[in-house]
């Protein structure tokens, strides 16, 4: 679909595509194309390659190591890396903390942390939910009690994601136990992984794989310059945050990459003696859901158009969580449809003509937490009543 960019922006996407096609290896694009997903060592690599280029943080101010693109420029990127095979670049530290400690971190955790999260060296993780506080974010109880110039840290993290190979964690904290409301008395803080009391233990997902963990903190001493902001008013640091991570669930530029992929699945695959994309019942389920991913596109590119760089995008942040996890469910379970019987087969690599892992049953039962993670369906729906539709 034609929405009409700028001479200027097909001008900076053929320069995007021109990257792409002199410094994405050849493996990394055999991955994604053949059906599979980027091990964790292609994602860093790949990091590495955009880092040097200068193009790993474009949501970033310049002076920090951004690129000074406009949104929609930053979605052109993203959508070309998508399209093209190249793994995610992993959100927690560039589209997460990032960010928080571009606006709310002290000089010295800007000047330590930002160029460490640019050039890969830190890898962060998130650590929020807790196994009575997912959703429910603000009934957390991992405490943090100060003592001069450490805070003693106790509590328990859960789902957390890539924690196995995180050297850091950002972390919300009650600091206040006797606020008024929940979301008061909460605070944020940098935690080294590596400091004696943290205990990543795995948690191993229905599609078989270790995604994710629970993290213990048992009488962690965390330095009080790890402090975010102030403290006791991190709940407005956690949502702008939130605001970020929803719009990267969203995953717009992956999003159509992936319906492109399914596209070429179909393609391949045969039923009653022609390719199954010509079979009308398939062609049209791929034809809604492909009609409700431009709507999404459109609603995506339509709040770009309206902010500018560094802006706030956490109005429309929740609606686009909601309808891009929910076209990304939809598409694996089409996908599975497409692969047929030989979908069912429990494994993760390809010979031949097999469907991997990413249209397998394992990214089908993966695909069953996007709707989840970073706030389920219907807390989203929720905050858009009243957020987006004033209700």
């Amino acid at each position: 679909m034609d929405f009409s960019f700028t001479p200027e922006e097909n001008s900076f996407r053929e320069e995007v595509r021109a990257f792409m096609a002199a410094e994405l290896p050849q493996d990394i694009r055999d991955t994604h194309f053949g059906f599979r997903r980027h091990t964790w060592e292609q994602m860093f690599r790949w990091h590495k390659i955009v880092a040097a280029k200068g193009w790993v943080a474009p949501y970033w101010p310049v002076e920090y190591g951004g690129t000074g693109w406009t949104p929609v420029q930053q979605y052109i990127f993203d959508e070309e890396a998508m399209l093209a095979g190249a793994p995610r670049l992993r959100p927690f530290g560039l589209k997460m903390i990032g960010p928080v400690l571009i606006r709310y971190g002290s000089d010295e955790q800007k000047a330590h942390f930002l160029p460490r999260i640019l050039s890969g060296e830190d890898y962060w993780c998130q650590g929020f939910s807790e196994p009575g506080a997912g959703s429910d974010l603000a009934s957390l109880k991992t405490r943090a009690v100060r003592d001069g110039d450490i805070y003693k840290v106790n509590g328990q993290k859960t789902w957390t994601t890539t924690g196995q190979h995180a050297n850091w964690m950002f972390t919300l904290v009650r600091t206040d136990p006797t606020a008024e409301k929940p979301q008061q008395g909460i605070s944020l803080l940098l935690i080294d992984m590596n400091l004696p009391g943290v205990e990543v233990r795995p948690i191993i997902t229905i599609d078989g794989d270790h995604h994710v963990n629970e993290v213990f903190l048992n009488d962690v001493e965390v330095p009080a310059s790890m402090l975010v902001g102030e403290e006791n008013k991190a709940w407005t640091y956690a949502k702008f945050l939130l605001g970020n991570e929803r719009v990267g669930i969203a995953n717009v530029g992956q999003n159509k990459a992936e319906l492109r992929l399914l596209r070429l699945l179909a393609l391949k695959r045969q039923r009653n003696g022609g390719p199954l994309i010509e079979d009308p019942v398939f062609a049209a389920k791929l034809a809604d859901l492909e009609t409700d991913f431009m709507a999404l596109e459109i609603t995506n590119l339509r709040m770009l158009s309206s902010i500018k760089p560094g802006g706030d995008s956490a109005e429309l942040a929740p609606f686009l969580k909601l309808r891009g996890s929910e076209i990304q469910q939809r598409t694996n379970e089409l996908a599975m449809e497409a692969a047929g019987p030989r979908a069912a087969v429990w494994e993760k690599e390809n010979s031949g003509d097999a469907v991997l892992d990413r249209y397998g049953t394992h990214g089908w039962l993966l695909s069953r937490a996007f709707t989840i993670f970073g706030g389920s369906s219907e807390v989203m729906k929720n905050i858009v009543a009243k957020q987006t539709l004033r209700l």
